[in-house]
């Protein structure tokens, strides 16, 4: 039975951004989310316009996937076509569909916005990252009411089976109102690095508890 690791992960949480356990960035205790996630983007040296555009879902989606990819350098190892991105949280695009709503619930003052529409689907997070990326391997994005390491571990773990996947991006992405949480893992076959963790439900469930 062949053996998955989880090589790299990311946590973004409380104006604070993880990598493997370290400190990558800290961001100031009075910034509000939007300021966090747009100092964290420079403070990575990350450089894609269309970023700005995002709503805070797909901007700490894109973050938290960008830093790890580059981090571990998957695009070098895989074709881009065995790569799959698998994600989930609690609010699906709620706090996006609310700024929607309130555009159009006046029907006297009926300004819809098309930018704000597109991300009214959480699967467009996956999406933007697929798009920068030129990743063109499974993408889903489950809802479920807290995080689920089995349906993740079950999911992941069939996909690397098929051999349809050599490499998944999986996690949590979740905002709502003024609460988001992102942790993502890079889950593989290599063992190279000394510190790469069993993937299983277990450790997945560890990590995110820990933060």
């Amino acid at each position: 039975m062949i053996k998955y690791y989880i090589s790299a992960y990311c946590v973004i949480k409380d104006n604070k951004t993880v990598i493997n356990g370290e400190t990558f960035f800290q961001g100031n205790e009075s910034q509000d989310f939007n300021e966090f996630i747009k100092a964290t983007y420079r403070f990575s040296k990350i450089n894609y316009l269309k970023f700005f555009k995002m709503d805070k879902l797909c901007k700490l989606g894109f973050v938290a996937a960008d830093l790890l990819i580059n981090q571990t350098g998957i695009l070098k190892s895989y074709d881009s076509k065995n790569i799959a991105i698998v994600f989930s949280n609690k609010a699906a695009s709620l706090d996006t569909d609310r700024e929607h709503q309130h555009s159009i619930i006046d029907r006297n003052n009926y300004f819809p916005s098309p930018s704000v529409f597109v991300y009214t689907l959480p699967n467009i997070v996956t999406g933007e990252i697929s798009i920068r990326h030129k990743i063109y391997g499974e993408n889903i994005f489950f809802i479920s009411n807290q995080f689920d390491e089995n349906l993740l571990f079950n999911y992941v773990n069939t996909l690397l089976n098929n051999f349809s996947t050599d490499c998944c991006i999986t996690g949590w992405v979740d905002v709502d109102k003024n609460s988001y949480k992102a942790i993502i893992y890079i889950i593989e076959k290599s063992t190279i690095g000394s510190k790469d963790i069993i993937f299983d439900t277990e450790n997945l469930k560890k990590i995110y508890t820990k933060y």
